[in-house]
């Protein structure tokens, strides 16, 4: 892997890392998002520092260059939080519909209340 990819790297990974901490200090952040980018964040501190490490698993696993190992744990990161994030979406959906039946069964039940009352 070339110091300039090493550079790079390390860099961006202490600035997300640095976000994420910032973040969590300003209540933007919950603690169990930022677990994830904390993580791949250091995961790739310890990447661009030992870089023979990153080389031995690179070629143990058949990859041509460390540089195509790093990219290939960066691209499975981002499903895995593409994936997380879907899951929370749909049960965010699920509220939203199970609230909307509520709101329409509780304007259901005020309009029934205010025509019985009308009637009397």
């Amino acid at each position: 892997m070339s110091i300039t990819l090493r550079i790079i790297l390390f860099v961006f990974s202490l600035i997300s890392f640095g976000l994420c901490v910032m973040k969590i200090k300003q209540s933007k952040l919950k603690m169990n998002n930022s677990i994830i980018w904390m993580l791949g964040s250091f995961l790739l501190i310890l990447m661009s520092i030992f870089t023979d490490v990153v080389g031995w698993i690179s070629s143990l696993l058949g990859f041509m260059a460390p540089v195509n190992f790093v990219f290939f744990i960066i691209i499975t990161f981002l499903l895995i939080e593409v994936f997380l994030n879907n899951m929370a979406i749909s049960n965010l959906n699920e509220k939203v519909k199970d609230l909307d039946h509520y709101i329409a069964i509780k304007e259901k039940e005020e309009e029934d209340r205010e025509k019985e009352k009308n009637n009397k």
